[in-house]
């Protein structure tokens, strides 16, 4: 494909998504009405619109561009970038630029349609400030902003594997603010509207981005090597599935069956039927290993579903105005007006579905590795993959089973999945060793100096950042500072209050924990070995801080998160109080448990270390007497 030809796809993508864009725009009707909002005027409507789908199609094209370069284009030893990766990761800093262009042109026009006047009436600074401060969609802009140009920045000057990997998290996290506050987060069902989209999001991201790396090195004069379109399709087909499903579960939620017939049902279909158009190009490139107009009709559709997507911002969800929400959904995404009872504790289970494919993820992942161990012969204790099996099982349960339901509930609930998350899983999960595991199942490179998932988990396992938080001070004081910064601030009712907050509240809860496992008492090997006596120090100065945070619970006076609770307002919570110092019994009691587990492991560790440099020194003794009774007769024969 020649450059001119390549330019002319590109726009002709551009300009198909965003007629669609605008077509469903002039044709909506008045959008703001059934919101209660202020018509902001044309200019302001559709200058957002064009706004949203720009920073959309850049935001893709960096994330997917900077995925391309780290897992699809071939890479070199010593993490340096290839040719193709690095031109990959030239466009995608490219496009990180124009994101972050649209990024800033978008917080005055999110800002006005917000207050419902025309943008350039909130430019006046008297105007301008105040809707930002009371809006959370502006800032939520802002947030895009600063991740684009972290990502920019990068991205451009990137010459090492590592950087490129550290600037397409960035932008993946770039992708999220906007979900977080868009509207699969409101109203009823809006928790699993937004677990949803979390997974949506970067995989339509990844796929369109990738894909348009993919044909700037097809109109390249050499051949396009297979590794890298193998590596590509599965991710493209990787993606495929994940927006799929997410897709159908968040429109779902926010048409429902009685809305799929209405205008936003009617999107909603088109986009599904580009998506399923896309999947079934990519099956036919893939068969077929050739085609480049499959790649560029491919290409043209997935631009009109970006189209589609923004297209979706814009209109109402039949879910608003057909199903208003109550406080407690929309609060939580769902009502807890039953009381809890043990069955219904262990038996109403509402999937999150954050955490629930995470753990499928992580299990599968380590038992298809278990399995090609021991096809190839090579033995595997099974008590890690107990270990790594109960670590997640009680991953799942605490976040989707009733437990999880109804612990936003009650202060002691939260506590309970609180100390389940952040001790009792993660020492089972780092019991398991999934980096070793990983080490050993996963293939190498093989072609020639090409790096394969093994150098990948290598190269990251001995990284600046990696090094950084397996540091034991640093491990030690996320373990354990969390506990004081969240409580005894307004931290924890402030993160309550949002559904995004909450989620990466538990996420931190599990990864600090799995942290300080891992460096404490982990089977795998850490950046920075400690010695087994600096690890029992570790663990004996962290443990009173856990049995002090459980006291000052049971003795504080004040109720953490008041406005939290008393928004829900369950008439069975009963004493706020009195259920925090149970919530702070939890903390004392249980905090002591997975400790001990811990120093017995790591006085078990110590034990097997010693006996191995004996039975080392044993097998080497003789050797080493040989070896000074010769040194000996050296040394008197330099006498004589």
């Amino acid at each position: 494909m020649k450059t001119s030809g390549f330019r002319a796809v590109v726009v002709t993508a551009v300009v198909a998504g965003l007629a669609l864009l605008l077509f469903v725009v002039a044709t909506a009707g008045n959008v703001y009405g059934p919101l209660g909002n202020a018509d902001p005027g044309p200019l302001t409507t559709y200058g957002f619109a064009v706004v949203r789908f720009v920073a959309d199609a850049a935001a893709a094209g960096a994330f997917g561009g900077l995925v391309f370069a780290a897992f699809v284009a071939p890479g070199r030893r010593g993490g340096a970038l290839s040719a193709d990766a690095f031109a990959a990761s030239r466009f995608a800093a490219g496009c990180a630029a124009c994101w972050l262009a649209a990024a800033v042109v978008a917080v005055p026009f999110s800002a006005a349609v917000a207050a419902g006047l025309p943008v350039a009436r909130v430019l006046r600074p008297e105007v301008f400030l105040p809707t930002l401060s009371a809006t959370e969609e502006p800032k939520a802009w802002l947030c895009v902003a600063v991740a684009a140009a972290v990502a920019t920045a990068l991205a451009w000057p990137a010459m090492a594997w590592r950087t490129v990997v550290t600037a397409a998290v960035v932008a993946a996290v770039g992708l999220l603010p906007l979900v977080a506050v868009g509207h699969v987060s409101v109203g009823a069902g809006h928790d699993v509207a937004t677990n949803a989209m979390f997974w949506h999001v970067p995989a339509a991201s990844a796929w369109l981005g990738a894909l348009v790396a993919l044909l700037t090195r097809l109109r390249r004069a050499t051949a396009v090597p297979d590794l890298v379109l193998r590596r590509y399709h599965r991710l493209s087909v990787t993606c495929f599935a994940v927006v799929a499903a997410s897709g159908a579960v968040s429109g779902l939620v926010l048409a429902r069956p009685d809305g799929l017939l209405s205008r936003y049902g009617l999107v909603l279909a088109v986009e599904t039927a580009l998506l399923i158009g896309a999947g079934l190009l990519l099956a036919a490139w893939r068969r077929r290993q050739r085609g480049v107009r499959l790649v560029v009709a491919e290409l043209v559709l997935l631009a009109l579903g970006t189209g589609g997507s923004a297209a979706l911002t814009v209109l109402v969800p039949p879910a608003f105005p057909n199903h208003p929400a109550t406080v407690q959904e929309t609060v939580l995404g769902y009502g807890l007006d039953v009381p809890q009872t043990f069955a219904r504790l262990v038996g109403e289970w509402r999937p999150d579905l954050l955490f629930a494919p995470v753990a499928l993820i992580a299990v599968t992942a380590y038992l298809l590795g278990v399995r090609r161990l021991r096809r190839r012969g090579d033995h595997w204790p099974p008590g890690r993959m107990v270990a790594w099996l109960a670590g997640w099982a009680i991953v799942l349960i605490v976040t989707s089973s009733g437990l999880g339901v109804y612990a936003p509930g009650t202060f002691s609930l939260h506590m309970v999945t609180h100390m389940a998350l952040n001790m009792f899983a993660p020492v089972l999960l780092v019991f398991g060793g999934p980096v070793t595991l990983a080490l050993r199942a996963l293939p190498a490179g093989a072609h020639g100096d090409v790096p394969g998932a093994r150098e990948w988990v290598t190269s990251l396992l001995h990284a600046p950042v990696t090094r950084f938080f397996a540091h034991p001070a640093v491990a030690a004081i996320l373990f354990a500072g969390s506990f004081y910064v969240l409580y005894f601030s307004d931290l924890f009712g402030q993160a309550m209050l949002y559904h995004w907050a909450h989620q990466l509240m538990k996420a931190h809860f599990l990864a600090s924990g799995y942290l300080f496992a891992w460096v404490a008492v982990g089977a795998d090997r850490t950046p920075r070995q400690l010695p087994h006596l600096a690890r029992l120090g570790m663990l004996f100065a962290v443990m009173p801080f856990h049995a002090f945070f459980g006291v000052i619970l049971m003795s504080k006076q004040t109720v953490i998160a008041s406005t939290f609770y008393h928004y829900l307002a369950l008439p069975w919570a009963g004493d706020l109080l009195a259920d925090q110092r149970l919530g702070g019994g939890i903390a004392w009691a249980s905090g002591e448990i997975p400790m001990v587990v811990m120093v017995v492991a790591l006085l078990v560790q110590w034990s097997r270390d010693d006996d191995r440099r004996a039975r080392r020194a044993d097998r080497s003794g003789d050797g080493d007497f040989d070896a000074y009774n010769a040194m000996l007769a050296q040394l008197a024969g330099r006498r004589n």
